[in-house]
């Protein structure tokens, strides 16, 4: 009894910890940015970072990976069989939880407004999921809504569209969002198979695509036209267009993004309205069945409370909002 009192004492420590650092980190680094002096690679930063909370927290948090985010690393922190993305400064010295590329961030009051509102109701809502899709935090909302989207199915219309900029590009990001999108819109009945899949796999595309009987030529041939129309890779290979120097551009759903303010991943609209929900498949599910005028029976179907966790894989854990506090995302 003892041991498990402390091992989830020791979660809480280090969770908080981590988020409390980061707290401090991102009121520094906003200010001090970029650091030029005394920078370190992404491995040394990222295990100086665990190195520091096994230390102050009495804890088992290991290293995992690194992205170089221009000023910043994207360091991944296992503990306790759960990845923990977050960012450090290049020094190695602050943590911090998001980033938002201020161009991004024209703040329109009436759609806060508009947020805090009803969502209208209609017969068949749409359902809009916008996501970077190597997004820790997209992924967490998109193994969250898959169960409530795999219920429904066609009593609502749902899409997963994507943020007009990228911020994970050297992990294949802009890619794999061209796949999703010619998927969804020329073979529709397997993409949430496939979406599965790739949430599961830990970004192992090709295996989805055969697991889920993805046409090939199909998909190639509308990537083909799709990147074209959307110059898609001119804006990935053309740096001078990126974001504040770091991110891509990703335009296939611009004009959404402008229409709804998306500022980041994820963003969730029902029925044209930019809403949010807790990140679980019930509050989901009961979200979306108060946009109906008539909810079908599925409504009244029992799905999981438990809060999946970021990144990829499907393990669900109760303690993600302590992970996660106050709706973590990619920009915003």
């Amino acid at each position: 009894m003892k041991s498990d009192i402390k091992k989830s004492v020791n979660l809480w420590r280090i969770s908080t910890l981590i988020f409390a650092v980061a707290l401090v980190g991102l009121s520094i680094a906003a200010f001090q940015m970029p650091i030029s002096e005394n920078v370190v690679s992404g491995e040394h930063a990222g295990k100086k970072a665990a190195e520091f909370l096994n230390k102050k927290a009495d804890s088992d948090v290991k290293y995992l990976s690194y992205s170089d985010f221009g000023d910043l690393y994207e360091i991944t922190l296992l503990y306790k069989g759960k990845e923990i993305p977050t960012f450090i400064t290049k020094d190695g010295k602050y943590l911090v939880q998001g980033i938002v590329p201020v161009e991004e961030m024209e703040i329109d009051n009436a759609e806060i407004s508009r947020e805090s509102a009803g969502i209208p109701k209609s017969d068949i809502p749409s359902v809009e999921l916008f996501v970077m899709s190597h997004c820790p935090y997209g992924l967490q909302m998109e193994k969250a809504i898959l169960p409530v989207a795999k219920l429904l199915k066609d009593k609502i219309n749902f899409e997963v569209k994507f943020v007009s900029y990228a911020m994970h590009p050297l992990q294949g990001e802009v890619e794999e969002q061209l796949n999703q999108y010619c998927i969804q819109k020329e073979q529709k009945s397997k993409y949430l198979d496939y979406l599965e899949c790739f949430i599961d796999s830990g970004k192992n595309s090709n295996d989805c695509i055969e697991k889920a009987a993805i046409n090939t030529e199909m998909l190639l041939s509308c990537a083909k036209k799709t990147d074209e129309e959307f110059m898609i890779t001119k804006n990935l290979e053309d740096k001078s267009s990126w974001i504040n120097g770091r991110f891509p551009r990703f335009e296939i759903h611009k004009k959404d993004n402008e229409k709804y303010g998306v500022r980041g991943s994820p963003t969730l609209v029902i029925n044209g309205l930019k809403t949010t929900s807790e990140r679980n498949s019930a509050s989901l599910l009961n979200l979306i069945c108060s946009s109906f005028n008539n909810p079908p029976e599925e409504c009244f179907q029992k799905l999981s409370s438990d809060t999946p966790s970021p990144g990829f894989g499907f393990s669900r854990n109760s303690e993600a909002k302590i992970l996660n506090p106050g709706g973590a995302g990619c920009g915003a």
